[in-house]
C-alpha cells in the first residue's frame, strides 16, 4: 500500500461551500465544515472534486461530498460523533489520506481543519482477505481452519518476499469492548490520535530466505494459509485448497503446537515456505487471526534486522490491562500494506491510522466464505499487461466484499 513519508501538517483558515442534501436523522442540524490541509509543499493539489466521507460513528449511516477549490467540504448534520475520511490520488504514486474518528456535531456547527499525510504507493499490496470460514456442507455447521491472505505484486518490478514480516494490530477484533487502548482522544475535538506505531500482537511471523531466494514477478501472487495448509475443499465443497507447492504457511509446532488451529502442513507445501516466528508474545498455543474483523499489516524492517529491532525492550511493549499478552511497536514507516476490517460500517476501533490505513473494508457475512477482496484496477491493467489492483491507502476504496473465495476458482 505504502510506505510513509515524514511530514509537516499544514494548518489552514476554515470557509464556507456548497451544502449537503437532506439528512436522515430527526432533531436538529448543524453544519460540519471540513477543510482538507495538504502538507508543506503539496499546497499546490488543494482543488474542487476531492471526495470527503463522513459517516454517524453508532449507526454507520454514510455521506459523501466533494471539495471546492479551496479544498473546503460542508455536510449538515444531526446531533452525533462522526468519522471523517479523505483519500486524494492526484498523482499515479502519490497518495493523499486524512482521518478524524470521533468528530463531535453537538448543539453547534463544527469546523474541522483534516491535515492529509502523503504517502507514496507500494510494489507489494494485499490483495485478499479470507478470514469469516464457511459452511461445512454437505454437513451441519460451518468450518474456519481455512483462513489465508493474498499478497500481490502490483509494480512492473520483480520483488523478494525474503524478510517480509506478517502481523495483526491490536486489538483483535474491530469490536473491541474495551476500545483502543494504544491511542489517545483529543479533549478539544475529540479526534483519535495514533501512537505512530502498529502494535502487532500475538506473534511477528518472517519469510526466510537469504534476500533473494522467493521472487513474485509483476502482478504474480503470495497465498498466506493462516492456520491449515490443507485441500479443505476435498472434504468441504464450499472452502478452498491451500495444499499448493507454491503457497506459504504460518506454522511452528514449538510456538504454537495447538493441532487444531495449526495441522501438520500439506504434503505439498515446501518446509522452506513456513514463516517463522520472529516474535511469540503472548501464551496462547495457538495463532489466532480474527474471523471477522482483522487488521493485517506486512511490513519490513529498515536499518536492522527484526530480531534486533525485537530484542530491544523499548520496542516490544506489555498490552495495558493485560497480565500476559505483549506487542511490538512497529514504526509506522515500515508497513508496506494495511488493511483493516469491520465487522460492520457502524464499529468503532480504528487500529490503522490514515498514514496505513484511512478507511476500512467491510466484512458482513461470516460462515458463507465471503472474503474482503481489493478492486481491480482495468486501465491499468489493460496497460501494463498484468493485474494491478487499486490503490489509494484507503480500504473503503479500495476492497469490496467478495461472495466467494478467489482460490476456489483455481
Amino acid at each position: 500500500m505504502k510506505r510513509t513519508i515524514p511530514i509537516l501538517l499544514l494548518s489552514l483558515l476554515f470557509a464556507a461551500c456548497t451544502s449537503f442534501g437532506d439528512d436522515a436523522y430527526e432533531g436538529d442540524v448543524h453544519r460540519l465544515v471540513v477543510q482538507a490541509a495538504y502538507p508543506a509543499g503539496w499546497e499546490t493539489h488543494l482543488r474542487a472534486g476531492v471526495e470527503v466521507r463522513v459517516s454517524e460513528v453508532s449507526a454507520g449511516i454514510g455521506y459523501t461530498s466533494t471539495t471546492d477549490e479551496r479544498g473546503v467540504a460542508e455536510f449538515r448534520l444531526a446531533n452525533g460523533i462522526y468519522r471523517v475520511a479523505v483519500s486524494d490520488r492526484p498523482l499515479p504514486t502519490a497518495v493523499f489520506n486524512g482521518s478524524a474518528e470521533r468528530v463531535q456535531v453537538i448543539d453547534a456547527d463544527r469546523q474541522l481543519t483534516l491535515p492529509l499525510t502523503y504517502s507514496r504507493t507500494s510494489a507489494l499490496v494485499i490483495k485478499e482477505i479470507y478470514c469469516g470460514g464457511c459452511s461445512r456442507a454437505p454437513e451441519q455447521g460451518t468450518f474456519n481452519y481455512d483462513q489465508y491472505v493474498i499478497l500481490h505484486n502490483n509494480s512492473a518490478e520483480t520483488v523478494y518476499l525474503d524478510g517480509l514480516c506478517f502481523g495483526c494490530a491490536d486489538p483483535y477484533n474491530s469490536t473491541a469492548g474495551g476500545g483502543n487502548v494504544w491511542v489517545d482522544i483529543d479533549p478539544d475535538t475529540g479526534e483519535t490520535v495514533f501512537p505512530g506505531y502498529v502494535p502487532v500482537i500475538q506473534a511477528v511471523w518472517q519469510f526466510s530466505g537469504g534476500g533473494r531466494d522467493f521472487p513474485l514477478a509483476p502482478g504474480a501472487d503470495a497465498v498466506i494459509s493462516i492456520n491449515g495448509a490443507l485441500d479443505h475443499a476435498a472434504q468441504y465443497p464450499q472452502s478452498v485448497n491451500l495444499n499448493r507447492e507454491a503457497y506459504f504457511v504460518l506454522y511452528n509446532e514449538a510456538e504454537f503446537p495447538n493441532t487444531s488451529y495449526h495441522p501438520t502442513p500439506g504434503d505439498r507445501i515446501l518446509r522452506s515456505h513456513y514463516l517463522r516466528v520472529a516474535a511469540k508474545l503472548g501464551q496462547a498455543n495457538a495463532y489466532t487471526y480474527s474471523q471477522n474483523s482483522p487488521a493485517t499489516v506486512i511490513f519490513r524492517p529498515v536499518g536492522m534486522t527484526i530480531d534486533e529491532f525485537l530484542a530491544d525492550p523499548a520496542n516490544v511493549r506489555q498490552k495495558p490491562g493485560s497480565a500476559v499478552d505483549r506487542c511490538a511497536l512497529v514504526p509506522e514507516a515500515w508497513i508496506e500494506d494495511g488493511v483493516e476490517v469491520f465487522a460492520t460500517p457502524s464499529d468503532r476501533v480504528k487500529r490503522l491510522s490514515a498514514e496505513v490505513d484511512a478507511g476500512f473494508a467491510v466484512l458482513s457475512e461470516t460462515k458463507k466464505s465471503h472474503t474482503v477482496h481489493r478492486h481491480l484496477d482495468e486501465e491499468a491493467t489493460a496497460e501494463a499487461g498484468y493485474e494491478v489492483y487499486v490503490d489509494t491507502n484507503n480500504s473503503s476504496n479500495d476492497f469490496y466484499e467478495r461472495a466467494t473465495q478467489s482460490l476456489r476458482d483455481l
